[in-house]
């Protein structure tokens, strides 16, 4: 299968001495990316505090709560952007031993008394003083880390063209333990993002196409064994019904869906008005803050604001495509496949089940959504992306 087009390119430890003035490291980054994320995150405030500060059993009576909460992530996520770039991706890349291991052990956490249950998964560790982690989110990072190593290792040495049968399989086995723990949570909406992660990376790796239909046929054997064998919790097999049919309890399980296409088609063309939005200043939405975030931009800012999240979302996709495709090394390129997949797809789930066009997986929206976790996974991502780009050779 044709990936990316990679040339080879033997890792410099004076990438950044070579440096100068004029080529910076500032210089080299990847603006319309951070910008775009940027505004998103800042976007994501405003709807985040709309959604919130009516909401007085939530926000424990200040309306700004939400607000400075989501600044603060967003601030920290930054801060990890800063330090994933100046230690670079080439230097994690012998880290992923480490930082797989780690990932493991926190999600495997989650699955002892530390571990909490949230809106019906049981996918937190409450650390304390009101804040919470959800481990699976890094661990979304870390199997794009490890399996991009693994599959790149004798392409980026000269050995060969493309991942052997044999490297494809210890990629696979390196995902397949987190997968099957993050199951017995469960939670199945990150163990859709990660089987996307994975298709993404060998897609982009050159990996044969029997791999990719193989994983394609597994994915939905099993999704047909978890639903017969019935490992599904009930709030699950309750959305996966109220998605088959919309018009199924509307003032049960069909309920969310329901009130947030009707927020989203109340906006019009330019909305509400922020603030003005009658669904969600009457609190309709169930967490409005972060599954449905996007019912917010719907109603207040309409489909010109609805429209911009949209194309500030494409902005992040299209840079990190062009970032894939200009870097001269298979690693740098699975890793920003990795995330193209992860962020692809979990805007399009969570965009569309605030639509009904996608069954409700409890995945936030990236940038948008209010999580802790959640941003700081991403903007970590960010600072992955922006360090292959600096990281490209530098030509005389």
């Amino acid at each position: 299968m044709a990936g990316f087009s990679v040339q080879r390119y033997a890792p410099e430890r004076s990438t950044f001495a070579k440096l100068t003035a004029r080529d910076s490291v500032v210089r080299r980054l990847d603006w319309p990316l951070l910008l775009a994320a940027l505004a998103l995150s800042f976007i994501g405030s405003l709807l985040v505090w709309s959604a919130t500060r009516n909401r007085t059993q939530l926000n424990q009576g200040d309306p700004y709560y939400f607000l400075i909460r989501h600044a603060m992530n967003t601030g920290i996520g930054f801060g990890l952007m800063i330090g994933t770039i100046w230690l670079g991706h080439r230097t994690l890349r012998g880290a992923v031993p480490v930082l797989y291991g780690l990932s493991v052990v926190l999600i495997l956490a989650v699955l002892t008394p530390l571990g909490a249950t949230v809106n019906g998964a049981h996918a937190w560790i409450i650390i304390g003083g009101g804040f919470s982690l959800q481990p699976s989110e890094f661990t979304k990072i870390t199997i794009i880390l490890g399996m991009a190593m693994i599959l790149a290792s004798r392409v980026d040495a000269g050995d060969q063209l493309h991942p052997d049968h044999r490297t494809v399989m210890k990629s696979l086995g390196l995902a397949a333990l987190p997968i099957l723990i993050i199951m017995m949570m469960p939670d199945l909406g990150s163990v859709m993002v990660i089987v996307i992660i994975i298709l993404g990376v060998l897609l982009a790796c050159g990996a044969s196409n029997r791999w990719v239909l193989g994983l394609i046929g597994t994915g939905v054997a099993g999704a047909v064994a978890v639903a017969a064998l019935g490992l599904l919790d009930e709030y699950q097999i309750n959305r996966f019904a109220a998605f088959a049919n919309p018009n199924l309890d509307p003032a049960g399980v069909g309920y969310n869906t329901n009130q947030a296409r009707i927020a989203i088609g109340s906006g019009g063309l330019t909305g509400t008005g922020l603030f003005k939005g009658s669904q969600t200043t009457g609190q309709f939405v169930p967490e409005q803050q972060t599954d449905f975030v996007f019912t917010v931009a719907g109603e207040e800012l309409g489909f010109v604001g609805a429209g911009l999240i949209l194309v500030l979302l494409g902005v992040v996709l299209w840079r990190a495509c062009r970032i894939a495709r200009e870097t001269t090394e298979l690693y740098g390129t699975v890793v920003a496949a990795g995330i193209i997949a992860w962020f692809g797809f979990q805007s399009f789930e969570n965009i569309g089940m605030t639509l009904g066009i996608m069954p409700v997986a409890g995945l936030p929206l990236p940038f948008v959504s209010y999580g802790g976790s959640s941003m700081f996974a991403v903007w970590v991502a960010i600072g992955l992306l922006q360090s292959i780009r600096v990281q490209r050779p530098i030509t005389a």
